[in-house]
């Protein structure tokens, strides 16, 4: 995909998926927080994380204007993006924090990114024509390896399969939506900006009578501590994170990035050794330099591809 139809150099939009993926990572910690500081369920939290994080996101847009892929894309092509991409990010999140409280942030991270590579490299190569090629299926592949020796080789965890299920779903709307965002970019007129707040409102208006059944204003005995999280959560790996992602996703490869997304397990087992006390194994090592020596190896490659598919630039 060239610079003139996506507007983004593809090495940037890999710079931005990394630190999306690093940046996720800390949002099942910070809903596990959450859960133990509140009566507050999955629907709830997801709609304050969309409903805050929208917000923020339409204070951002103000500021910069509009852009011009947003003035030239028509209303009804817009509409139906916001709504496809924002149900799939409803079903993405809002399933991943019920497994997270169902069966652990463990495995919740670990069947939902472990899925959501086989499920993208499937729906790429046959929606969109991408191919992985010996070296990408061999990244995959290390990445999976790497990332089941991260949970396997780790202290023993309750396996719920409620809580899996969730999972599984949440995967399938990761997905969804990474093949989509990948669609929409190599058709040209890629607007990341009002992709995200579009998805963002329409989760948030899906969302709002769920949460509702819920209880809006759960009880909490941490009242400020409870805003501080959602103040993160919906800021963080919300606002800043999902803006970041639709931007870089429309311009690489889905299985590439997929895989990126892996940093986000990375991210939740650094968390646990260097702020929740748990111990770094051989096991947690390995699986960690696995997944991060696949991260890297797509990488390198997919900046390669682009430069050999792009022409440089004059230089005046």
């Amino acid at each position: 995909m060239s610079n003139a139809v996506s507007g983004l150099p593809v090495g940037r939009g890999l710079l931005y998926l990394i630190v999306t993926g690093a940046t996720w990572g800390t949002a099942g910690a910070a809903a596990s927080l959450v859960y133990r500081t509140s009566e507050m369920g999955a629907f709830t939290l997801s709609f304050w994380r969309c409903a805050v994080g929208l917000a923020l996101l339409l204070a951002g847009r103000l500021l910069r204007g509009r852009t011009r892929a947003a003035a030239s894309e028509p209303l009804r092509r817009r509409a139906a993006k916001a709504a496809a991409t924002g149900i799939g990010l409803a079903v993405f999140q809002t399933a991943y924090f019920a497994a997270v409280g169902s069966t652990g942030l463990a495995v919740a991270t670990v069947v939902t990114l472990g899925a959501g590579p086989v499920l993208i490299a499937l729906g790429a190569r046959l929606t969109l024509g991408e191919r992985l090629g010996a070296g990408g299926a061999l990244a995959v592949a290390g990445a999976l390896t790497g990332l089941a020796v991260l949970t396997l080789g780790g202290s023993a965890t309750t396996v719920r399969p409620l809580g899996v299920l969730y999972a599984l779903a949440s995967a399938a709307g990761y997905s969804g939506m990474t093949l989509l965002t990948r669609r929409w970019g190599r058709d040209g007129a890629a607007d990341a900006s009002g992709t995200t707040i579009g998805a963002f409102a329409v989760t948030t208006l899906f969302l709002l009578p769920f949460a509702l059944g819920e209880g809006l204003l759960p009880h909490t005995g941490h009242p400020v501590r409870l805003l501080v999280l959602i103040a993160y959560i919906a800021s963080v790996p919300t606002a800043l994170a999902y803006a970041l992602y639709f931007a870089g996703a429309a311009v690489v490869r889905s299985a590439t990035v997929s895989v990126i997304m892996l940093l986000e397990p990375v991210t939740a087992a650094v968390l646990a050794v260097a702020l929740l006390g748990e111990r770094l194994t051989a096991a947690t090592l390995t699986g960690t330099l696995l997944m991060l020596g696949a991260v890297a190896g797509l990488a390198l490659g997919e900046a390669r591809g682009a430069g050999r598919r792009e022409p440089a630039p004059l230089v005046s």
